[in-house]
């Protein structure tokens, strides 16, 4: 019996009175696949994760993750989740490794593997040396790598990432992007990412999803979605604004 999908969305709606947000979405997230969510401002990327992550109530439609409901499993799905918003908020008063420290105690983990996976996390995300300095003194982009390390501490199966590269210079972006890869490629963890950087998303995904109105408008490998663009060399961002031009105009 193969896997489970990693995410599974079915019929998925959100409407705020007469408005409709998100407009029945279906699609899957595979084990160790970089899937990316794109689309313009005010497409429902961000109300879609905030449904896939337990946030945000669906006003129909249904959500599993690794085979848990979101709504009837909430505990269960969340427990396998990790989710870093666009705009993550930290305790600065606390060091880097106070941060996992606590973060870690939220999820249940014992002192020794915090101490253990927390060390190896900074270490990878270049903040080891900082580990004991304030968070406070931190640049943008230490903190925006914090946060990764934080959400990765649990080991969930499922990292949801709402604009991952805000804030890091091109060594720390490279580094994320590195990072993404190489925790996908065992095929323990998957990574759901919404990002305006499409140069990003053409680099690490392995399928991407491109949503307007609250529609997804096209959906595939980027072989598969210049196939649908008819450009065979077409970068990620002309193929975007040529399928969202042309679902506009339709």
């Amino acid at each position: 019996m193969s896997a489970p999908a990693m995410i599974r969305v079915s019929g998925l709606r959100k409407t705020y009175g007469r408005f409709e947000a998100v407009k029945g979405l279906d699609f899957e997230v595979r084990p160790g696949e970089v899937f990316g969510f794109l689309g313009p401002n005010g497409a429902g990327k961000t109300t879609t994760m905030r449904m896939i992550t337990g946030l945000l109530l669906p006003s129909a439609g249904s959500i599993e993750i690794d085979g848990h409901d979101v709504l009837r499993e909430a505990e269960a799905a969340k427990a396998v989740t990790g989710f870093i918003p666009d705009r993550p908020y930290i305790y600065e008063k606390l060091t880097a490794f106070e941060f996992l420290d606590f973060v870690g105690g939220l999820h249940g983990l014992s002192w020794r593997e915090i101490a253990t996976r927390g060390r190896e996390l900074l270490e990878t995300f270049a903040l080891g040396e900082w580990a004991d300095a304030l968070i406070e003194t931190f640049s943008h982009g230490m903190k925006q790598r914090l946060v990764f390390c934080a959400a990765l501490l649990p080991r969930p199966r499922l990292l949801v990432v709402d604009e991952p590269m805000v804030g890091l210079d091109p060594r720390g972006a490279k580094l994320v992007k590195s990072v993404f890869r190489d925790l996908c490629a065992d095929g323990e963890l998957s990574v759901f990412l919404s990002t305006h950087t499409l140069e990003v998303a053409e680099e690490v995904c392995d399928r991407i999803a491109i949503l307007r109105r609250g529609e997804i408008i096209a959906m595939g490998t980027m072989d598969e979605l210049r196939s649908r663009s008819a450009a065979e060399q077409a970068a990620l961002e002309d193929i975007f604004l040529q399928l969202t031009e042309e679902a506009r105009e339709s």
